[in-house]
C-alpha cells in the first residue's frame, strides 16, 4: 500500500514570531526528500510542528497523511498514524525501557525483543544498550543509532530526520543511511531528511533536494542542487 504526506501552505509561530511562512511539500511512499538551508530558516521548526511538540503554534495550513489531518491530533496519535521524528538531540527518558516505549507506540509485544536485536545489528549498536533506559548513559552517536533502531521496529509510513548525521562518525553515518535507504524499498518508508551536509545525501540518495530559507521552500531540484550549495553556499537562495 502506498501512502502520501501532504503539507499545504503551512504557517507556524513560536511565541509571537512566525517561523514557517506558507510551506508546501508532498512526500510519497519510498521517496527521500532532503531539506537544506541556513541556520534559522525553520527546518527544525517544521519537524517539531509536524510531530506536535508543545510551543509550536499552527496558524494556517494543513498536514495530512493519507488524507487524514495530523495537526489536530496529539503527538502520540500522530505516531500511531505512521509519523516518526528522529530528534537532533535525542532525549533521555529515565525509568523507561526501549521495549516499553515501543509497545506504547504500537509495536507488537510478542516480537519487539527480536525486532530490536535485528535492527540493532543493522546499525552495529551493542545489544546491552537495548536493556538500558531510553538514551540514558549513551553517547551522542549511540543515541542517534538507537533512534534508527526504534524506527526499524515501528516501521512508520514517514520519518522526519532532524540532522540525523550530527554526532555520527563516518562509519556510523554509513550504517544509518544505508538502513534508512533500505527501508524505502523494504516497507516503503518516506523520508524528510533535514541536513546541512552532502555526505548524508551520498548514501541516502534523495529523490528531491529542497532549499529552505526564511520559513519557505525557495528552490527544489536533484543531486545537482547539493553541488551548487556546496560550491556557492546558501546566499543565492536566501529569502527576504
Amino acid at each position: 500500500m502506498t501512502h502520501q504526506l501532504v503539507i499545504s501552505d503551512l504557517h507556524v509561530s513560536v511565541g509571537d514570531k512566525e517561523i514557517i511562512r506558507g510551506l508546501s511539500l508532498t512526500v510519497n511512499s519510498g521517496e527521500v526528500h532532503a531539506v537544506m538551508g541556513p541556520n534559522g530558516s525553520g527546518k527544525s521548526t517544521l519537524a517539531h510542528a509536524l510531530t506536535g511538540r508543545p510551543g509550536y503554534t499552527i496558524t494556517g495550513g494543513s498536514a495530512t497523511l493519507d488524507g487524514v489531518e495530523l495537526l489536530t491530533m496529539s503527538p502520540s496519535l500522530r505516531t500511531r498514524e505512521g509519523l516518526f521524528l528522529a530528534l537532533q538531540q535525542p532525549l533521555e527518558i529515565p525509568g523507561v525501557r526501549p521495549t516499553d516505549m515501543l509497545v506504547a507506540a504500537g509495536a507488537n509485544p510478542a516480537t519487539v525483543h527480536e525486532s530490536l536485536r535485528r535492527e540493532a545489528d543493522f546499525v552495529a549498536l551493542r545489544p546491552e544498550i537495548l536493556e538500558r533506559f531510553v538514551n540514558v548513559d549513551l553517547s551522542g552517536g549511540e543515541k542517534k543509532r538507537a533512534e534508527i533502531v526504534q524506527l526499524g521496529v515501528l516501521q512508520p509510513h514517514f520519518a522526519i530526520l532532524d540532522e540525523i548525521d550530527s554526532g555520527l562518525d563516518v562509519d556510523a553515518l554509513g550504517l544509518v543511511a544505508r538502513r534508512l535507504f533500505a527501508a524505502t524499498s523494504e516497507w516503503g518508508l518516506g523520508i524528510i531528511a533535514i541536513t546541512h551536509f552532502r555526505r548524508l545525501l551520498n548514501e541516502l540518495q534523495p529523490t528531491t533536494i529542497h532549499v529552505m530559507s526564511a520559513g519557505r521552500i525557495v528552490a527544489s531540484g536533484g543531486p545537482e542542487l547539493a553541488e551548487i550549495l556546496e560550491r556557492d553556499g546558501y546566499e543565492p537562495f536566501r529569502a527576504q
